[in-house]
């Protein structure tokens, strides 16, 4: 798989380079001088910075803490103010790809009907952001959310969009998982409410399974 990547590397500067000589070639004047050219860094740069960018971190050695199986213990507001619906589930947690991203499964019931989901977690070194990606059998959209990790409270502060089936219009998504202890997690969902004001529509216990 490293190499895979090297070879993906080695070929975007490739032709970043074929493409920045052709810049440089249209960049020349009538009279032959050279005109401005861009700040593209050189070949080597490029090659370091690929590689910083791929290489897995503290970031990925802290999810990779995260791996195994949960047990989940979930509780679902429909509405402000409404009673909870306890549900449970079970959760299954992988490093993949060289330990550069996490997938995880996610099953359980929710009102009564089977309930199947697939997540996958990011730390992309560039942006030094979180990314996460959902889906689940209870429709056919995917929903993608960003945000960064606070050491001090140990939280990760997700926010992105979805579509909401019941109107077919996007709207906000925002999650907050809280690591408690090596063996215990928490993750909160909201909602938007009624007049758009976000509400906690969930809220999902983790304790690992020993």
């Amino acid at each position: 798989m490293k190499n895979i990547h090297l070879l993906a590397a080695v070929l975007l500067l490739a032709s970043t380079a074929c493409n920045n000589t052709k810049k440089e070639e249209s960049g020349m004047a009538k009279d032959g001088t050279q005109q401005a050219s861009s700040s593209t860094p050189d070949s080597a740069t490029m090659m370091k910075n690929w590689q910083a960018y791929m290489a897995p971190g503290d970031m990925h050695k802290m999810m990779a803490s995260w791996d195994g199986n949960w047990s989940c213990t979930v509780s679902t507001w429909m509405q402000p103010g409404a009673p909870p619906i306890a549900s449970t589930a079970t959760a299954v947690n992988k490093m993949v790809l060289g330990g550069r991203y996490q997938a995880s499964a996610f099953t359980g019931t929710f009102n009564g009907m089977p309930f199947e989901g697939m997540g996958t977690l990011a730390y992309d070194n560039a942006k030094k952001l979180f990314i996460s990606t959902w889906m689940d059998n209870m429709g056919t959209g995917v929903m993608k959310m960003e945000g960064p990790w606070d050491p001090a409270t140990k939280t990760m502060d997700l926010k992105g969009s979805m579509i909401d089936p019941s109107t077919g219009k996007e709207v906000t998504a925002h999650q907050m998982f809280t690591e408690k202890d090596a063996n215990t997690q928490v993750m909160v969902i909201f909602a938007p409410g009624p007049g758009g004001k976000e509400y906690k529509s969930m809220e999902i216990l983790f304790t690992r399974d020993k």
